[in-house]
């Protein structure tokens, strides 16, 4: 994993090296904690960055990527998520990472340790120990392993976390109120909990819209409306430059509010609906929304064709984001496409970025992208980054070459974490290297011209500029 690492071609390796290594970072999409960078925390060890462990409320932190790999090589679940010995934990992790051939995991962990502990060999059981003393000095001592630290040796320009619509932000008004803090950090606009009224736990979330816009009650859709739009409106207010749409199938059953509100109305009295009746309701919410960030100038981001929670007796016992989920395969693109023709039709289809975690979508998305671009700015709709278990070097190569295939890749807003892990910046420079080599292998295949001014303004798009200009930084 030295200078040229996943660069194996002459002019791809210089493309990285003159236009993408150095540039700084957008990173639009991640799950990092506002309060943990105000508060500039500190690490105690590794194991903690890297592994996590479990809230004081009983929720856990961590990276389930992680979790994943260690379970399937037998670790038991006090060593992935329990209270077990933290350098216990780092080793059950060690060893499991070395099975870890082919799976992006094992790159990812040791650019993280070359990038910000110095470590250049790999990472085995014979140097963990040694590993593990550097990475916890460097931790507990060195000024720059901070998370602000963390974040400002990565160069990153732009943090956009992800936010429940009842979100006070206090820690978005004390970041932004810092003058210390010299990247931006702002809220994303994400509310499944107010969509999903087919799911657990919805009459006691709309209990607590209701309170955050000072009402007893939301009554009707209308309610339902009004306190969404006024959330909307609040988070906007602290920056907010994107909202993000976390659906198992992109639905479109647009039966009209009274239909909304009758469904609705039902799942208020506890009464169960039939999966008509809930898209009803979530097709005018989400018709809603995406009229709202098209007023507001706020990106809407769709990920779906995730089957969550899997595994029942391990949801039940830790909750959701705990590495139950899988890729599901859905046949939703056409509602998808009737979803954005109506907002079109109206005027009011915003900024939109579109994931499946299913790779045999790329090509329909991308078709998908063509029939509702617009003179409003160059790749106003666009096809997210390959996502949670495509980003891999096969993932992004397949999401890139349909990108180019179908659309221009040249527009592309590139890449982000989707991380809750404040190591995971190097995913960055991972898919910078996979792109200049994708490029330098075009090039030297004459498949396009070796013209530096348009290399260079294509791989400073793709891995900064874009993006910078996508979300008004």
């Amino acid at each position: 994993m030295g200078k040229d690492f996943m660069l194996r071609n002459q002019t791809g390796a210089r493309l990285y090296e003159e236009y993408a290594r150095d540039l700084p970072l957008v990173d639009y999409h991640c799950h990092i904690s506002p309060k943990e960078i105000f508060e500039d925390r500190r690490f105690d060890n590794i194991a903690q960055i890297w592994l996590g462990g479990r809230n004081d409320d009983g929720t856990y932190f961590g990276d389930h990527y992680k979790w994943r790999v260690m379970r399937t090589n037998g670790v038991p679940e006090d060593m992935v998520t329990g209270g077990a010995d933290p350098y216990e934990k780092f080793s059950a992790f060690t060893k499991s990472l070395e099975m870890a051939i082919g799976n992006p995991m094992y790159h990812w962990c040791n650019l993280e340790l070359h990038k910000y502990f110095g470590v250049t060999e790999p990472l085995t059981e014979s140097n963990m120990k040694a590993v593990w003393d550097k990475a916890n000095d460097m931790l507990q001592h060195n000024p720059d392993m901070s998370v602000r630290g963390l974040i400002r040796q990565s160069k990153v320009a732009y943090i956009g976390t992800t936010d429940d619509p009842i979100d006070t932000l206090e820690w978005h008004e004390k970041l932004a109120a810092d003058e210390t803090v010299d990247f931006k950090v702002c809220p994303s606009f994400r509310p499944d909990k107010a969509v999903n009224i087919h799911k657990e736990g919805f009459r006691e979330y709309m209990e607590k819209l209701a309170a955050c816009v000072g009402k007893e009650k939301l009554a009707s859709i209308e309610d339902v409306l009004a306190a969404l739009t006024e959330r909307i409106a609040y988070f906007k207010k602290h920056g907010c430059r994107a909202s993000d749409h976390g659906l198992d199938y992109v639905m479109f059953n647009h039966q009209g509010l009274e239909a909304a509100d009758k469904a609705y109305k039902k799942a208020l009295d506890g009464e169960t609906l039939t999966t008509a009746e809930a898209e009803a309701y979530q097709t005018e919410v989400l018709l809603h929304l995406a009229r709202e960030y098209h007023k507001q100038q706020i990106v809407m981001e769709i990920h779906y064709s995730c089957s969550r929670d899997n595994n029942e007796k391990m949801f039940a016992l830790q909750g959701p984001d705990t590495g139950f989920d899988m890729i599901a395969q859905t046949t939703c693109i056409g509602n998808l496409a009737k979803f954005m023709s109506e907002l079109y039709k109206e005027g009011n289809l915003p900024q939109m970025i579109l994931f499946s975690l299913d790779s045999t979508d790329f090509d329909r998305i991308a078709s998908l992208m063509g029939c509702f671009q617009s003179e409003e700015m160059p790749g106003k709709i666009q096809m997210g980054s390959a996502w949670w278990f495509l980003d891999t070097k096969d993932g992004m190569e397949k999401q890139m070459r349909s990108l180019a295939r179908l659309s221009l890749l040249g527009n592309f807003v590139g890449m982000l974490t989707d991380s809750r892990s404040f190591l995971s910046y190097t995913r960055h420079d991972y898919f910078r290297r996979i792109l200049c080599n994708i490029i330098g292998d075009w090039v030297e295949h004459g498949e396009y011209p070796c013209h530096e001014a348009s290399l260079q303004k294509i791989v400073e798009g793709i891995s900064y500029k874009n993006a910078v200009r996508y979300f008004h930084i």
